[in-house]
């Protein structure tokens, strides 16, 4: 399968799903992989373009997953596949740390022109998410001589043992693996739809409480950082109350405190802007990035202010893989492919499809009780009727209805009651509707 190539883009569905080869693959997978790696849909795919996954068994299925917010520019692009494909044939692997190469510095360059600020950037690039937020860490630390750390209900920010400190969900991430690391502190975020008081009140409480808490039980004075995904991800496709970051981003400086965006998932035309903290105006200290990045290839980076970023003392920083030559390439062949496809412009389209179409669903099943979210980072979360009380059997069964009839959805959210919609930005507005027509058939059948 190459770009030139591209699949069909159409649902066309041979088997039940998962079909017979799929099956086979999965017993095998329980046989040989680690238990606690889990699947969502166990379809084995062969092959992927545009809005598409094709199965082992010949099915083509809508993709409304992106691999989790990763295929931004749609699976095999054609600029990923050619730069890739050149930069294999030349070399695949140096170690930037010893012998350097154009590509890691180009990537670190775009990078510092596209994230939010004019001011004097660096980037340093590394494999996962959960490597930059760490490192976002470290460097927060050495910048300003203080430890705590302090992160917000409903985040999610990785596996790794730090990140699972910073991660607010307990099952299935943290169960068991503690103890965690130290310093670090959680406050309020602003959740319009759970606020007790309403959500016309929440961006005003919920900054006082968190502010207030920080004071009263860390101290200002003693706090590195305050990290916050400006949508979160994990927790339910969260977006704070209009009023809360700017908030928060205000009390960050003025108590000399690194404020940083936690993008990963939200990054790269996402949510219709290069980056979701756009939307407010805020411009972060530092920023982490990594899904989006680079077409589907493993990337991830830190950018920054570059008195903070030159903070920490030459070899405090790397890893063997990180900013590996081969992901650079893909990076840049994706950042192009954004650029020249107005993917931003996409993304808005995509989320005035989705959003029209999800609350009219809202009208008539009284199971959603709020469909929130920014361009193609959409999501509904569902309540028993007559109240808020999380949905999550609902939840659950809806997304089998999908999975069933060849859709791929994936649910998120600290009750487990949210279904999120993340579908390549590239993806046809016929694949879009006929995704939205299932999810409207699931709900109906629930």
């Amino acid at each position: 399968m190459s770009a030139a190539t591209p699949l069909p883009q159409e649902r066309r569905l041979v088997t039940a799903i998962p079909g017979p080869k799929s099956q086979e693959l999965h017993a095998r997978k329980l046989g040989a992989v680690a238990a606690g790696v889990g699947t969502t849909l166990p379809v084995y795919v062969s092959r992927a373009n545009g809005g598409v996954l094709e199965d082992v068994d010949g099915n083509s299925l809508i993709d409304f997953g992106s691999g989790i917010a990763v295929t931004n520019v749609g699976n095999s692009a054609e600029a990923v596949v050619a730069k890739t494909t050149e930069q294999l044939a030349a070399f695949t692997h140096t170690c930037f740390m010893v012998t350097p190469y154009e590509g890691y510095v180009a990537v670190a360059e775009q990078l510092n022109e596209l994230t939010p600020g004019d001011h004097e950037k660096r980037t340093a690039l590394f494999n996962s998410g959960s490597e930059a937020v760490e490192n976002a860490v470290k460097i927060a630390r050495a910048y300003t001589k203080r430890q705590a750390v302090v992160v917000f209900d409903h985040g999610y920010h990785g596996r790794t043992n730090l990140t699972l400190a910073l991660t607010a969900k307990n099952m299935p991430y943290k169960q068991g693996f503690g103890p965690f690391a130290p310093e670090v502190y959680r406050v309020p975020v602003a959740y319009p739809y759970r606020w007790l008081t309403g959500a016309e009140n929440c961006a005003a409480e919920a900054a006082a409480q968190a502010i207030d808490t920080i004071n009263k039980q860390i101290g200002a004075e003693n706090v590195a950082a305050i990290i916050i995904e400006p949508i979160q991800g994990e927790g339910g496709f969260i977006e704070p109350a209009k009023g809360f970051l700017p908030a928060i981003v205000e009390f960050a400086k003025a108590n000399g405190i690194v404020f940083v965006a936690d993008e990963i998932q939200t990054g790269f035309c996402r949510t219709g802007q290069w980056f979701a903290c756009e939307d407010e105006g805020i411009v972060p200290d530092l920023i982490t990035t990594a899904k989006g990045i680079a077409g589907g290839l493993p990337l991830s980076a830190l950018t920054g202010r570059a008195e903070i970023m030159d903070a920490a003392q030459t070899g405090g920083l790397g890893g063997t893989y990180g900013g590996n030559p081969v992901a650079c390439a893909a990076a840049l062949g994706a950042i192009e492919t954004m650029k020249e496809q107005d993917l931003n412009g996409k993304a808005q389209r995509i989320g005035e499809i989705m959003l029209g179409r999800l609350r009219a669903m809202q009208e008539k099943f009284d199971i959603i009780g709020e469909v929130r979210g920014r361009g193609a980072m959409i999501a509904v979360e569902l309540v028993k009727p007559g109240g808020k009380e999380p949905n999550t059997e609902a939840t659950a069964a809806i997304a089998k209805a999908c999975h069933a009839e060849g859709l791929v959805v994936l649910t998120a959210g600290t009750y487990g009651n949210v279904l999120r919609f993340l579908p390549p930005l590239v993806m046809p507005e016929h694949l879009l509707n006929e995704g939205l027509d299932i999810i409207e058939g699931a709900f109906a059948a629930v």
